[in-house]
């Protein structure tokens, strides 16, 4: 089956007990254990609940992984994941990956003897170079957030491979529906489930699949011991959410195209960062490793005061944190997404106070443009 079909189809699409449309929610804390022979599959709901393991199959079929684990936000997922390390341990990072990755990994894990060394991951060479004796990990985001830097990931996991290292990567700017880093060599990828899958700002959750069974299973301890799962209601609005994911990513890249190279033209902005765009770097990787260019980009504007200006007066767009939602939002990655970044490290990265992130939901285009062209006068 096509991957839009794959959506649907996912093996849960019917309930075998009633026949219902839909994974019924097991609304409960605990499980009656009957004799005590140690044979039932559920006993606490920490440790497993059967609307949870509906999602959590359907996601590693669509990441065509082994084993799939839901967690009750995106960080909680890279957490958890991250967990998997011991102290001691050496991670390479893409530079320029979502502030709370680089947060978690920077502050929180470094306290527990975690090394992080950061590289460029556009240049393979980078990683090759950082990998020592001690590294354990390669941690990868493509596109980047929140500047749609693209990773060659066939490359870089490769890199990996070689060097006997475990790879993660974010994908959750693409979704499974364009791109499947499990098939182009990684061993984990993670999803802020919260954003596309979930798909309309009403949902906190995380999602994680691996490659092997025996990767799977440390993941697992690492879930069952920290305890970040999400509640049987909030699995179900992401299957819910999954459903639909087709007909939001196709609509929402079409408008995105469309409003990006629209900006491109403004002479109130200086750069707009999208792989859909002629001329974007890396969009020729993209495209040989995803099926499409996804729905957020961002731009600069000339001028601090213009992109407070246009934030304050845009009216069909949300200024908020997140993105994936029906509705557009515009974030300011400089006070949102990437505040805990030292601003040192952000202006070297090119996350200046000019930058503005727009995550482009099912609003008519027409709409938008006519918005956004009022709102950078």
């Amino acid at each position: 089956m096509n991957r839009g079909t794959l959506l649907i189809h996912n093996g849960h699409e019917i309930e075998p007990l009633s026949g219902a449309l839909g994974v019924p929610i097991i609304q409960t804390s605990t499980f009656d254990q009957g004799d005590l022979s140690g044979h039932q599959e559920y006993d606490y709901a920490r440790s497993g609940n059967p609307t949870r393991k509906a999602l959590e199959e359907i996601i590693a079929g669509l990441e065509k992984g082994a084993l799939g684990y839901a967690f009750g936000s995106g960080i909680a997922a890279i957490a958890s994941v991250l967990g998997i390390f011991s102290a001691g341990d050496h991670i390479i990072a893409a530079e320029d990956i979502y502030g709370g990755s680089w947060r978690i990994l920077n502050t929180f894990y470094k306290r527990w003897g975690l090394e992080m060394t950061p590289v460029d991951a556009r240049d393979p060479d980078q990683i090759r170079r950082a990998i020592k004796p001690h590294t354990k990990g390669l941690f990868l985001e493509t596109p980047s957030n929140p500047l749609l830097k693209i990773t060659d990931l066939p490359a870089c996991l490769g890199i990996a491979q070689e060097a006997g290292i475990i790879s993660i990567v974010d994908n959750t700017f693409m979704t499974p529906y364009l791109q499947r880093p499990l098939e182009l060599g990684a061993d984990i990828v993670v999803h802020s489930a919260t954003k596309f899958l979930g798909g309309h700002s009403d949902v906190i959750s995380g999602l994680a699949v691996t490659k092997t069974e025996a990767l799977g299973k440390r993941v697992y301890a690492v879930q069952n011991s920290f305890g970040a799962v999400p509640g049987p209601w909030d699995v179900w609005l992401v299957m819910r959410g999954i459903k639909t994911l087709k007909v939001r990513m196709d609509a929402q890249e079409a408008t995105a195209r469309q409003l990006a190279a629209w900006l491109q033209a403004h002479d109130t902005v200086k750069q707009v960062f999208y792989p859909g765009l002629a001329g974007h770097p890396g969009r020729e990787i993209n495209e040989a490793q995803a099926a499409g260019a996804g729905a957020v980009f961002s731009f600069k504007t000339r001028t601090k005061e213009q992109a407070l200006r246009f934030l304050g007066k845009v009216e069909l767009a949300a200024t908020a944190v997140s993105l994936g939602g029906v509705e557009t939002i515009a974030s300011y990655p400089v006070k949102m997404s990437h505040a805990s970044v030292p601003p040192a490290e952000r202006e070297r990265l090119g996350i200046t106070d000019t930058l503005i992130r727009i995550s482009v939901g099912l609003e008519d285009p027409e709409d938008l443009i006519a918005d956004f062209a009022q709102a950078l006068q």
